[in-house]
């Protein structure tokens, strides 16, 4: 609902203006009145209004000086100019400050109210294209993966740009497409084609969002109403990225889980992307392991599925006795002379993490664990150190198991703190929190998401709300004051968001002492 707010000097006409429109059905909000232009600027300064109607002749500070003043201040407002029939030169100087519209007194309800949905329609236009230009379609997607913004602004862009965002599910997935042969002369036709194939897709399958986050990777968002359709459909973008390997491609494929909420597009991404390079540290493994298996006819077999079934259901008591028992196959190799026993080993491990990132729901597997855990296999020469390795990554696992419940418990408490001591800035930033918990902002954005299940925006944004929603109700501070005092420089976003996340303008929110609102998505005490 546009605001809309009256500037005249006489009561006769204001009372009548104010009277004989139904604001609500016409789909406004009359916000009040002034009888001149000096008493209207503070009012306008705290309400805002969306359209501004004023008289041109008032006695202290005229129409042409307010709509001159408000044109300067408050760019997005739109003026109508009430203006007599001896008044045209008047009217026709408003015209070129930048005045939008004007009618000739006395206006009919009618008239008024035409012009009114005129001006309305024409803020909805520029509205619309503000957005465009503010979110083209990959940045929306690409913010939406990197968790960049809040679901309320995320949906204001997607209607901006026509894009059904809202949906029951969402998951993300990760195609990275690569020549096989670097040295080829012939590159960048095959990944031309690879392009060619993608944009096929897209237009075949209209329920499908993708961007190119470089020239390698394509990301895809997929949206569905029902999880066993979403399901299927995530396995069916892993058939067609396959498919496409009968270019000379080398294809790696992360699948992110599937989460019921917008906000849920950022930690789908961060799980397809982990689910990514342990799929490609797998492959490579898994081919170099098959390439040692035929050099050394080795027929050595170690059951992972039986080591993996031990990792979750297994106690310590019995890991000596199991691992002698899941070791013996590997008794027989030489370690001096082939790599298979070291291949082996890899791909259980690799498998391992897998695991304890899907079982456990860890965030991220670091890259600086798979290195150690590398290492330590290059290092083996022995069946009795290659038990001991085994051992090591089974108590690696448990501990991992130990960990997971309250591992980042601290960080993100030190983090909130954080946040609730320094929302008042207005450039507090991801960055920011991450260097007061000492980790960089990717870990953070990751191991926050995960963790409470919301990013670092929409944590922010419920914390200055929640500040702002108690200084309205204890003090009688103006609204903009308010809104820097919580954090936003811009007043006019402030009221916006604040009616996007209570469903009442912060000067209704006042008046009904709190209470017809929705409330805040979660209280302070379910959140910490």
């Amino acid at each position: 609902m546009k605001k809309v707010m009256l500037v005249d000097d006489e009561i006769v006409i204001r009372e009548n203006i104010r009277e004989c429109i139904d604001w609500e059905k016409e789909g406004l909000q009359y916000c009040g009145d002034a009888s001149d232009g000096e008493i209207a600027l503070p009012m306008i300064e705290e309400w805002r209004p969306d359209i501004l109607i004023t008289d041109i002749k008032m006695p202290f500070m005229d129409g042409i000086e307010l709509s001159t003043i408000v044109r300067q201040r408050f760019p997005d407002t739109k003026i109508i100019i009430l203006s007599g029939h001896d008044e045209f030169n008047y009217a026709r100087t408003a015209l070129r400050i930048g005045v939008d519209e004007y009618i000739l007194k006395p206006a009919s309800s009618a008239d008024l109210i035409s012009l009114l949905h005129s001006v309305s329609r024409k803020i909805d236009r520029e509205r619309r294209e503000k957005q465009k230009q503010v979110y083209s379609y990959d940045k929306l997607l690409g913010d939406l993966c990197g968790g960049l913004i809040a679901s309320d602004d995320a949906e204001i862009a997607a209607a901006a740009l026509s894009l059904p965002l809202l949906s029951t599910y969402y998951a993300a997935v990760i195609w990275d497409m690569r020549c096989a042969d670097h040295s080829s002369p012939h590159d960048e036709a095959i990944l031309l084609e690879a392009e060619s194939i993608i944009e096929e897709i897209a237009k075949t399958h209209g329920d499908l969002w993708r961007y190119k986050r470089s020239r390698a990777e394509t990301v895809w968002l997929v949206r569905g109403d029902k999880r066993e359709a979403m399901a299927s459909r995530l396995e069916q973008l892993q058939r067609l990225a396959e498919s496409e390997s009968t270019l000379p491609l080398a294809v790696s494929i992360g699948v992110g889980g599937i989460q019921e909420r917008p906000e849920g597009i950022h930690k789908s991404f961060l799980e397809a992307e982990e689910d990514r390079n342990l799929r490609r540290l797998n492959s490579q493994n898994k081919n170099a392991l098959w390439v040692a298996a035929r050099e050394t006819k080795a027929s050595s077999f170690l059951d992972r599925s039986k080591f993996l079934e031990f990792l979750k259901i297994g106690t310590p008591p019995h890991s000596e006795s199991f691992i002698g028992e899941i070791s013996e196959s590997l008794r027989g190799i030489d370690w001096n002379s082939s790599l298979y026993g070291y291949y082996v080993l890899k791909d259980l491990t690799l498998e391992t993490l897998h695991e304890a990132k899907r079982v456990l729901r860890l965030p991220e597997v670091s890259e600086s664990m798979i290195g150690e855990l590398q290492q330590k296999i290059m290092e083996i020469r022995d069946w009795e150190q290659c038990r001991a390795y085994l051992r090591l990554l089974i108590d690696k696992f448990w501990i991992m198991r130990v960990e997971a419940s309250n591992k980042y418990g601290d960080m993100i408490e030190k983090a909130k703190e954080f946040m609730r001591e320094r929302f008042a800035d207005d450039g507090l930033s991801l960055q920011d929190a991450a260097n007061h918990v000492c980790v960089s902002s990717s870990h953070l954005s990751k191991v926050f998401s995960h963790e409470t299940g919301q990013t670092f925006i929409e944590y922010l944004t419920q914390t200055r709300i929640r500040k702002a929603m108690e200084l309205l109700q204890t003090t009688s501070e103006k609204t903009y004051e308010i809104a820097f005092q919580v954090g936003y420089n811009d007043s006019h976003y402030f009221s916006n968001l604040f009616k996007r996340t209570t469903g009442m303008t912060p000067r209704d929110f006042r008046r009904q002492g709190g209470s017809g609102g929705k409330c805040v998505e979660k209280e302070a005490d379910e959140v910490d």
